[in-house]
């Protein structure tokens, strides 16, 4: 592209980058325009002697590695796959490329985490030699990125903290140290204030966590940063549980490095009492609003970036949090329940063995919603235990179709209006116009009312939301008129339309049926729209896409139709 063209496509875009940048936070948006800049500070190099170990085990077993984590030594070296990309360490390490350049800059953070370490199929001997060649060639480049260290401290730090992890070689523990030291200074001085979010919050994690881990002369400093720490939890953990970004992949990452700062906390003499407080009282909210995310399956639902795998089962967690003493109440899954997280943005419906999450808030949080798709009033369904409508999930993070399609309208559970997006999405992570919403109401029916007014002169979309003996009933109402207007409903993979071909129109009815499981669910459609059997994607995990069929129906407004799922 010249830079004429260049110019243009900017000036084209001013818009909706205005409209973007116009929410963010007056720091956030100074320490962008510094990064903008000046980049990134250079990785610290401290003098002297290096710190010592403040503690020698934690008062817990911490979690293995991550399930998205695949590991094994053959005779090319060390296969380790990462986020279903493959990565070969050679037998003699200096001929490994650590830029991770092929894959993508995801795939390198995770690569720099170094999470993989603490699969039970590496040996303490090839942690070592991994860990000693990052050390030595590896001074400057995206490994020093604030959120790779945030999480390789932790990572590296449980490894020292587990007995037999690493071999008995105190230059290797000496080295190690001085490297977390150079790595938690380096970190201290880059927080990432620009991006905020559950960036910010890993770092700050990051540098407590090392404050509390190491002795010497500057954990005393990192340590100071838990009072920063606890300002962020505040206002990133809201009350009812909820992590700002409204992600339950994400939510679970957060929730397992609380878990495990609290157990080195508890194991510390160096933590504040007020930390290990706010630390215990964060976990049970977050523990409790997870629950609300989690099927009867016992998976989390796709809203907002999740992936299955990349974080840890909520049983998992729930076992971990159990381990440090700490009791989490039931969710939302009991027999006629209605729990709303009115700030985080859901509402879960169950009864009758009908369960559903409800996405009930736009882009979130207004100043980052990196992580936000067009997805309000999209809902995942269970029918007896089984997925039966789902969320798209993400397939990547780089810019192009796959992207576009997770974060669209017409990926989720919703209504499309005049073929737009309920936000103006754009780029990988960004968002201008961002869609309206009101508070779930509910009424003396026992129903749920949620509404949504799409950015840019959508009409107000209006769904009531109700279980009754017959079933999962949904009613859509709009009352505009003069906007075409497209329902979508996409089932689960395993789910198969019985007697309907993809691309034939369906009337009065049609039934579904897993095969995994062999339940069946008829849903009866309104007249109101025409209906048609298509194909779609499903994305349940980073770079896979598996084939799906999503029920369509189309018409203009203005709008009333009442659609109920229930048992064939």
């Amino acid at each position: 592209m010249s830079g004429v063209s260049r110019l243009l496509s900017l000036v084209g875009r001013l818009p909706t980058v205005l409209r973007t940048l116009s929410a963010l936070r007056p720091a956030q948006a100074k320490a962008q325009i510094h990064h903008m800049f000046f980049g990134l500070p250079e990785p610290y190099r401290g003098a002297g002697g290096g710190p010592t170990l403040a503690v020698d085990r934690a008062q817990a077993v911490f979690l293995g590695a991550a399930p998205y984590i695949a590991a094994s030594e053959t005779g090319n070296g060390l296969r380790i796959e990462l986020l279903r990309r493959e990565i070969v360490f050679p037998p003699t390490l200096s001929d490994f490329d650590w830029t991770a350049a092929p894959h993508g800059p995801l795939v390198a953070y995770h690569l720099h985490e170094q999470a993989y370490l603490r699969h039970a199929n590496v040996s303490p001997q090839r942690r070592a030699e991994i860990i000693l060649d990052w050390i030595d060639r590896h001074e400057t480049g995206v490994g020093w990125d604030p959120h790779p260290i945030s999480l390789r401290l932790l990572s590296w730090g449980k490894l020292l903290l587990t007995p037999g992890a690493l071999p008995e070689d105190a230059t290797l523990r000496a080295k190690m140290m001085g490297s977390m030291r150079d790595q938690a200074e380096s970190l201290s001085r880059g927080l990432e204030v620009r991006l905020q979010a559950n960036h910010l919050l890993s770092n700050l994690l990051g540098v407590v966590w090392a404050g509390l881990l190491l002795d010497g002369t500057d954990a005393a400093g990192w340590r100071e940063r838990s009072a920063m720490l606890i300002q962020e939890f505040a206002a990133q953990v809201h009350p009812d549980g909820g992590h700002e970004e409204r992600s339950p992949m994400y939510h679970s990452l957060l929730l397992e490095n609380v878990l495990d700062l609290l157990n080195l906390a508890r194991a510390s003499e160096h933590a504040d009492a007020a930390l290990v407080t706010c630390l215990e009282g964060v976990a049970r909210r977050m523990g409790e609003a997870l629950r609300v995310y989690t099927g009867p399956d016992g998976r989390i639902c796709l809203f907002a970036d999740s992936a299955w795998g990349v974080c840890a089962e909520p049983e998992s967690l729930s076992r971990y949090a159990e381990a440090l003493g700490l009791v989490v109440a039931e969710g939302a899954s009991e027999e006629g329940a209605l729990t709303v997280l009115p700030d985080s943005g859901y509402a879960r419906l169950a009864c009758e063995g009908f369960d559903a999450l409800v996405s009930t808030h736009g882009p979130s949080p207004a100043h980052q919603p990196g992580h936000a798709h067009c997805d309000v009033l999209g809902f995942e369904l269970f029918v007896d235990g089984d997925r039966v409508v789902t969320d798209t999930g993400v397939f990547e993070y780089q810019v192009g179709p796959n992207r576009l399609a997770a974060r669209s309208t017409e990926s989720h559970a919703t209504l499309q209006f005049n073929g737009r997006e309920q936000s103006e999405i754009w780029s990988a992570h960004r968002v201008g116009g961002r869609a309206a919403t009101a508070i779930p109401r509910t009424l003396e029916s026992g129903a749920v009312e949620f509404s949504v007014i799409g950015w840019g002169g959508a009409p107000e979309h209006r769904r009531r939301i109700q279980i009754r003996e017959q079933g999962f009933e949904i009613e859509d109402r709009v009352s505009q008129a003069g906007h075409d207007v497209v329902s979508r409903f996409p089932f689960a993979p395993e789910m198969q339309v019985e007697g309907t071909a993809t691309g034939e129109r369906v009337s009065g009815s049609l039934i579904l049926r897993s095969e995994q499981s062999g339940t069946q669910v008829r849903i009866v459609l309104p007249d109101a729209l025409e209906w048609q059997l298509e194909s779609g994607v499903f994305f349940p995990t980073f770079h896979e896409s598996v084939p799906r069929l999503v029920l369509v129906g189309r018409g203009r407004t203005p709008l009333e139709a009442s659609l109920r799922f229930e048992r064939a």
